[in-house]
């Protein structure tokens, strides 16, 4: 196999664990496969090197400042993997073999990147290219910086083009867990999860892989997540599985929107709980939520709304704190689904700017991590459809 490692800093964090890092790359390597390396700083360097700009510094020297951890930690891994008789070689911005190159906009060159990496690739044989995680230079030779997480996208970009079977994140967790195992009791580690139930997890606070990271990983290609302590590149923590789609779509049907007033809804504790119940017990299925202080509102199949309607009413006789039900039909749902949605300032207002202009009603707007859904009247739906594809 072909595999690009990437070691966080955690997991190199220390001499002892520089060496634990090393004997598992040199263990995959005696064993017959490919090892590239993509190294981020020693523990917290990133950090305590940036806390220590106390002076006005410009982005190319706060990012030859702080390319210093990872030339550091390459230096120390290679090292390492020589004095146990790897043919290793560090790899960073300036040396002839460096792959991760940007354009004036600070992006990634992509061409670029690919035809340099794919030349690193071929390089292989016998040889284990250690690489500076994070960092990245322009067509001018200066030192620029793939933001925080930076390190995961080097090695998932590099496990792609360098065609990669897999990608392996050394990490200080088993895996993707259950929950937080310092918050949660017997948080346990999931075995396989897709790239979409990952990604909506990282865009919400979970600090396994890095969002930006999995734009770039594709269906052929195996993203795992190990801990540092399992000693073993090649089996155990949790797979990454798929290729996240961007993607806009139309819910086939007409919806209707049931909403629920009362007083300081939000305050109840258990009212969502009580109402939804009352639907799933007739299975009545939910498409969308959304809650305001005094309101909820439930989307459903138009077809069910007047079933809903008296199941949800039922429940505003018994409970005080309810006032009224109301629903409202012919509507429609367009949804635009996309990782780098979070990462795209302004992104709401190219959305519905359009389609104000267009002179169409938005009734709702729903967002999570990584899709935002527009509700519409039904007879609008086509023409929103339309104007969503246009822009995205």
């Amino acid at each position: 196999m072909r595999v690009v490692a990437k070691f966080g800093g955690t997991s190199l964090g220390s001499g002892d664990r520089i060496n634990r890092a090393a004997d598992s790359v040199a263990a995959a390597v005696e064993q017959g496969h490919e090892i590239a390396v993509v190294a981020s700083a020693m523990g917290n360097t990133t950090d305590d090197l940036l806390d220590e700009i106390q002076f006005e510094a410009d982005d190319r020297d706060r990012a030859e400042i702080v390319s210093m951890g990872e030339r550091t930690s390459v230096r120390m891994l290679k090292a390492a993997l020589t004095a146990r008789g790897v043919n290793a070689l560090f790899v960073e911005p300036g040396s002839e073999a460096w792959p991760v190159i940007t354009n004036d906009l600070g992006e990634v060159d992509v061409e670029e990147t690919k035809r340099r990496a794919a030349k690193l690739a071929a390089d292989m044989d016998g040889v284990v290219p250690v690489i500076t995680g994070f960092l990245a230079q322009n067509h001018d030779g200066e030192i620029t910086t793939l933001g925080r997480g930076g390190s995961d996208t080097t090695a998932v970009m590099m496990g792609r083009y360098m065609d990669a079977d897999e990608v392996v994140i050394v990490t200080d967790v088993e895996g993707v867990m259950t929950g937080d195992p310092h918050v949660v009791e017997g948080a346990r580690n999931v075995g396989r999860i897709t790239v979409d139930e990952l990604r909506n997890l990282s865009f919400r606070g979970a600090e396994v892989v890095a969002p930006s990271a999995l734009s770039y990983k594709d269906d052929t290609l195996g993203v795992r997540v190990v801990h540092y302590q399992h000693g073993n590149l090649l089996t155990g923590g949790t797979l990454i599985e798929g290729e996240f789609h961007n993607l806009i779509d139309m819910q086939e049907n007409p919806l209707a929107c049931i909403t629920v007033a009362g007083r300081s809804i939000r305050n109840r504790p258990g009212i969502l709980a009580d109402l939804s119940q009352a639907l799933r017990e007739r299975d009545v299925n939910v498409d969308a939520v959304a809650s305001g202080m005094d309101s909820v509102t439930f989307y459903i199949d138009e077809d069910r709304a007047e079933e809903a309607e008296n199941l949800l009413h039922s429940k505003v006789v018994d409970e005080q704190s309810l006032s009224s039900v109301t629903v409202a039909d012919g509507l429609a749902v367009i949804r635009v689904t996309g990782g780098e949605l979070p990462n795209r300032p302004g992104v709401m207002l190219d959305i519905v700017q359009p389609i104000s202009e267009a002179g169409i009603n938005i009734h709702d707007v729903i967002t999570s991590a990584t899709s935002v859904a527009i509700f519409v009247a039904w007879d609008d739906r086509e023409e929103t459809l339309s104007i969503v594809q246009d822009e995205f």
